[in-house]
C-alpha cells in the first residue's frame, strides 16, 4: 500500500469499521472516513466521518479524490440493498448509474465484485481490511476457551463440507453441527439469527443432547474475494453460540476477522466456549 498516501474507509454497519480506522492510525496511516447514512455505527463519530446517502455516488467519489487517496476499503455490513429511488442523486450518481444499477442484479458475491468494479473504474483500488489491519484476523489452532475433543473436531468437518456446499452456491458462510447431523446452515438472515434459530431447536427439543453440544463454523466462500465481505465474528457470536448451547465457534484461520478480539476471546473464556482457527488446507487434505 502507498503510505504516503490517506486512505479511504467506506463503512457500513458494525464495530469493526471502527477497530480498522484506529488500527490504520495507529499504525501513522491517515484515514478518510466515508459513513454510509443509515448504516454506519455510531463509533465513527470519532473520526469526524463524510456521511453520504445511497443518492451521493458522486459526492462519495469528488470526497476520496479530494482527500488524495488511491485506495479504499469496504468495511461494515450493510443490512438492505438501495432501491432505485434512493439512487437518483447528484449528478455524480446519474452519470454513473447504469454501472449502479447493474451491480444491484445478482447474487451477494455478483454485487461485491461490480461494486469494487465501479471504484477501481474510478482509478482507485480496492484493499482488504486485513491488509490494514492484519492482527484482527483469525489465527491457527486454539485462540481461547478449551481445547476441542475429537467429537468437536469430527463435527467441524461435517460444517466444513456443508459450507463448501453453501459457498458454492453464495448462499452463506456458516453452518451449525451437533454431533454427528448438520441442523443449521447460514442463509440471508445472518450468522446470529441462525444461532437464535438453534437455540430454539435446543429449547423445544427439536435437537437432542445432554448439556452443552456441537460446533459454529464459518469460512470464506471458495474463491471469495478476499478484499470485500470477509466473514466476522465476535463477542455477539459467542453470546449465541453459548445461548444455542454450542461447545464452540470454529473459523477460517487468516480469512475470519474477529471484532472485539479482546471482549470475544475472554468472553470464551468466561463463558467456556473454545475459538478454533481451522487450517482449511490440512482439513482438505485428510
Amino acid at each position: 500500500m502507498t503510505a504516503q498516501r490517506p486512505i479511504a474507509v467506506v463503512a457500513g454497519g458494525g464495530r469493526l469499521p471502527e477497530q480498522v480506522i484506529r488500527s490504520a492510525k495507529n499504525s501513522g496511516r491517515e484515514v478518510v472516513t466515508i459513513a454510509i447514512k443509515g448504516e454506519a455505527d455510531a463509533s465513527l463519530s470519532a473520526f469526524q466521518p463524510v456521511e453520504l446517502g445511497w443518492g451521493q455516488i458522486g459526492k462519495l467519489f469528488d470526497t476520496i479524490k479530494r482527500a488524495g487517496a488511491e485506495e479504499v476499503i469496504l468495511i461494515g455490513s450493510v443490512t438492505r440493498r438501495p432501491d432505485f429511488t434512493s439512487i437518483i442523486g447528484d449528478l455524480g450518481t446519474m452519470r454513473r448509474l447504469p454501472r449502479i444499477l447493474a451491480a444491484l442484479v445478482g447474487g451477494d458475491d455478483s454485487l461485491l465484485v461490480k461494486v469494487m468494479g465501479i471504484f477501481e473504474g474510478e482509478g482507485l483500488k480496492v484493499v482488504g481490511a486485513h491488509e490494514l489491519a492484519p492482527e484482527l484476523l483469525a489465527k491457527p489452532g486454539l485462540m481461547a476457551g478449551p481445547t476441542p475433543d475429537d467429537g468437536d473436531l469430527s463435527s467441524i468437518s461435517l460444517c466444513l463440507e456443508a459450507v463448501n456446499a453453501l459457498g458454492g452456491l453464495d448462499i452463506g458462510q456458516g453452518a451449525v453441527a451437533v454431533g454427528s447431523r448438520v441442523v443449521a446452515l447460514e442463509g440471508a438472515e445472518g450468522t446470529d439469527a441462525m444461532l437464535f434459530r438453534c437455540a430454539e431447536l435446543r429449547e423445544n427439543g427439536r435437537v437432542r443432547a445432554k448439556g452443552a453440544a456441537g460446533v459454529l463454523v464459518k469460512c470464506s466462500k471458495p474463491q471469495q474475494d478476499l478484499r470485500v465481505d470477509l466473514p466476522t465474528v465476535g463477542p455477539q457470536t459467542i453470546r449465541g453460540a453459548h445461548k444455542a448451547q454450542l461447545k464452540g465457534v470454529a473459523v477460517e484461520a487468516e480469512h475470519v476477522l474477529i471484532a472485539d478480539l479482546e471482549e470475544t476471546l475472554a468472553l470464551c473464556k468466561e463463558l467456556g466456549i473454545f475459538l478454533f482457527g481451522i487450517d482449511r488446507g490440512r482439513e482438505a487434505s485428510r
